[in-house]
């Protein structure tokens, strides 16, 4: 949240030079506060524990937020009680009779295939089309993250050689990028997947800027220049014991997948590892809540604009 100061604090210049938000106190008399509208489109396949990892992340700031928590149209979720989503869950129809303050697009267990081949490619691309005219902040995450890029600008995946699976750390490029603010210039992200962004290929987008990187994994962190996308290929929202889950699963099944990199205390899977990134995800969502949530879009939720692009 801002700090609220007198307009003329000899203080404010330094703290606003060095991108702390600050607040005056004319801005704070006319502020409006209204309750925060989330749609969250979950296509991972343990859908409830998905919810419970977000959803804790979202409830740790002093904001009031509605979420609304959204199934693809067509879909049929294997791993999720029929009865759960029934009751939770709204068809994707329902999007596109409204508008969001933000967006999340989670992962996928699909990143293997090419994007036209996952069946619900089409009513995705449709959800992300209307969120640049009717949410002011979509939040892609992993597989996700990828889906965005490839559709709303053209990037594609790359496939590894092998499963990136354990801890990476990924540089902070950007010191004073508001979506980082209180970010170590290292720091651990949860990673599951077969595929990369390249870095390059998000620095040479005009429309992009890079915000964090890792050597081997690519790209961790980019957004668009208006703020209005953000896209993490990581899983801050793992909990402790997720990476090892995903691993004991693919052992069962016979895969050819190496430890979870930087994860088991000395490598040893019978070992409970601890988290080492809690507060780097806590950090991560209620700074994309405030900055580019909370403190961007309208208070008539109806006058959100389009994206421009």
């Amino acid at each position: 949240m801002p700090i609220k100061i007198d307009a003329n604090l000899p203080a404010r210049q330094e703290l606003e030079n060095e991108n702390i938000f600050v607040m005056t106190q004319d801005r704070a008399l006319s502020q409006e506060i209204r309750p925060l509208e989330i749609a969250i489109i979950n296509l991972m396949p343990t859908k409830e524990a998905t919810e419970l990892q977000l959803l804790r992340l979202l409830g740790n700031t002093p904001l009031q937020i509605n979420i609304h928590l959204f199934q693809i149209e067509g879909h049929i979720s294997k791993h999720t009680n029929s009865n759960h989503l029934e009751r939770f869950y709204i068809s994707s129809d329902e999007i596109f009779k409204r508008k969001f303050d933000g967006m999340i697009i989670t992962g996928a267990p699909v990143e293997q295939l090419k994007f036209e081949q996952v069946d619900y490619w089409d009513e995705l691309c449709k959800i992300m089309d209307y969120a640049k005219k009717n949410v002011y902040s979509t939040l892609y995450i992993c597989w996700g993250a990828m889906a965005g890029l490839y559709h709303l600008y053209g990037i594609d995946k790359y496939l590894m050689g092998k499963k990136l699976s354990g801890i990476y750390k990924s540089k902070k490029l950007e010191p004073t990028e508001p979506l980082l603010r209180g970010f170590d210039d290292v720091f651990p992200v949860p990673t599951s997947r077969y595929t990369k962004i390249k870095s390059e290929d998000i620095r040479a987008n005009p429309s992009l800027r890079l915000l964090a990187e890792n050597e081997e994994t690519g790209m961790t962190i980019a957004k668009s220049v208006d703020n209005r996308c953000i896209f993490m290929t990581g899983h801050l929202e793992y909990d402790p014991d997720t990476l090892a889950k995903e691993y004991l699963r693919d052992v069962e099944k016979g895969l050819d997948i190496t430890i979870p990199k930087n994860y088991f205390p000395h490598d040893n899977p019978n070992l409970v590892a601890p988290s080492t990134w809690r507060s780097t995800a806590h950090l991560f969502y209620s700074n994309w809540l405030n900055y580019y949530v909370y403190q961007m879009t309208p208070f008539n939720i109806n006058e959100i604009p389009n994206c421009g692009w």
